[in-house]
């Protein structure tokens, strides 16, 4: 006898209503809404008390598998996702080797289907070298293309500082073009005055001054021009200033925008208050800012001109980051924390829970085309997440999952505390106790031209 899940009396955050109600979960999908009676196939979860969320979409995490598995890998980083209410992520193409054609993204898919314990998609890496392969593709197949990370391994590979290369991949180009947005004439610039002054060992505080507002600001206000120009369908990532939010609509909705953008978690908890405490432990680039971007940031997300909330979950070892600023390498885990930060500026009445979910559930599934994920509705998957919203607990080293083994929250006491994870209608997470038997799936998606 197929053994089905009932989840009964809890508060479910939906489309923009909170309501209590039971949901029967069976074959992997949510089979019924409503009023549920108890029979003798159920296994029975009581959510009384607690909320129920769909499973968080993040759209930018960088996993590191492959070649740079000693940071954390697709297991090590969807286990954290899982404990933190991710349920789904796309992974971006800057590891070894960077994933820059079709055999290399499904050896990832492959690698995933035997290790993520959450669903995921990928990213195809662009740069100016592949440029051309990419265009002859049939770009629809891929959830999207990105550069994002790979100017790491080679200058020049920014999009958005080349407005050629832009423009050839905006008129060919079917699918999301996902681009990290800073102008390197700008960051080499201010590179080298803050060098001259103090050598290779800058602050940390003149991190936000390097990789400036000005920076930032140039670069998206030039590709969102050229994909304008090319009709194209351009994202943004991690937007980090007030001023980039005012380039953006919320005038239409999601489903009809071009032009999108996101904020990453720590662009809303971090401000360069933050430095002179944590230092180069919240270098990530672009750069956490100013309080008043912060500010800036979660307003454009409240009113709609920001559409979804990521991580940019970027691991790396405690070697890696503390070495002086030129070696010091940018970003830092979040994956496993960023419902509870979330949450945390529902408790300061900053966001509703219903706007929490749309930004981290509804949107992700909207804006990148996927297939029954994203919504607590009957036919749909049921990745869902069960959350004690008075339930206090401080990041220490002990609960961390994530290989790198650190996070710039360490010390921070959460008021939330997510119970339960459920993927494709397995319970995977229970009260930190995993399922790991079972793994997630690769997301279905349809990409719109």
């Amino acid at each position: 006898m197929n053994q089905k899940t009932l989840i009964k009396n809890t508060t479910i955050v939906n489309e923009g209503k909170t309501f209590i109600a039971d949901l029967l979960l069976s074959d992997g999908l949510i089979q019924q809404i409503g009023t549920i009676s108890i029979e003798g196939n159920h296994k029975v979860i009581d959510g009384a008390g607690k909320h129920l969320f769909p499973g968080i979409i993040d759209g930018q995490v960088h996993f590191r598998d492959p070649g740079l598995t000693h940071k954390g890998d697709l297991y090590t980083e969807s286990k954290a996702a899982i404990a933190g209410g991710v349920t789904s992520f796309i992974d971006m193409p800057n590891t070894v080797p960077n994933i820059l054609t079709v055999e290399s993204l499904n050896e990832k898919y492959e690698i995933a289907s035997k290790k993520s314990l959450a669903n995921y998609s990928f990213f195809l890496g662009v740069n100016g070298d592949t440029i051309d392969t990419v265009i002859k593709m049939d770009t629809t197949k891929f959830i999207g293309v990105s550069d994002d990370g790979l100017y790491f391994t080679k200058k020049g590979n920014l999009l958005a500082d080349n407005p050629k290369t832009m423009e050839k991949l905006f008129s060919n180009c079917k699918s999301i073009i996902a681009i990290h947005s800073e102008k390197e004439a700008i960051v080499e610039k201010n590179e080298q005055a803050f060098r001259e002054k103090y050598g290779d060992d800058i602050p940390a505080k003149y991190h936000p001054i390097i990789r400036s507002t000005e920076g930032c600001y140039e670069a998206t206000k030039r590709a969102i021009e050229l994909a304008k120009k090319y009709k194209a369908r351009l994202h943004i990532l991690h937007l980090t200033t007030e001023a980039e939010t005012h380039l953006f609509q919320n005038d239409i909705p999601l489903q009809e925008k071009k032009i999108t953008t996101e904020v990453s978690v720590h662009h809303l908890w971090f401000s360069d208050t933050d430095y002179e405490r944590l230092g180069m432990l919240i270098k990530w680039n672009p750069a956490i800012k100013t309080e008043q971007d912060k500010k800036g940031l979660l307003k454009a997300l409240l009113d709609d001109r920001i559409d979804i909330v990521t991580t940019d979950h970027a691991p790396h070892t405690l070697e890696e980051k503390q070495q002086p600023y030129f070696q010091s390498m940018s970003g830092a885990p979040m994956v496993q924390h960023s419902l509870n930060c979330m949450l945390e500026f529902y408790k300061q009445d900053l966001i509703s829970l219903e706007k929490i979910v749309e930004k981290m559930c509804h949107n992700p599934a909207i804006l990148y085309g996927m297939t029954k994920r994203g919504f607590i509705r009957e036919g749909y998957f049921a990745d869902l997440t069960l959350v004690d919203l008075n339930s206090e607990w401080t990041v220490k080293k002990e609960n961390l999952l994530y290989k790198c083994g650190w996070s710039p929250l360490e010390g921070t006491t959460f008021q939330t505390n997510i119970t339960q994870t459920f993927v494709n209608g397995n319970l995977i997470y229970d009260n930190g106790v995993f399922e790991e038997g079972i793994f997630g799936m690769p997301i279905d998606f349809i990409n719109k031209e």
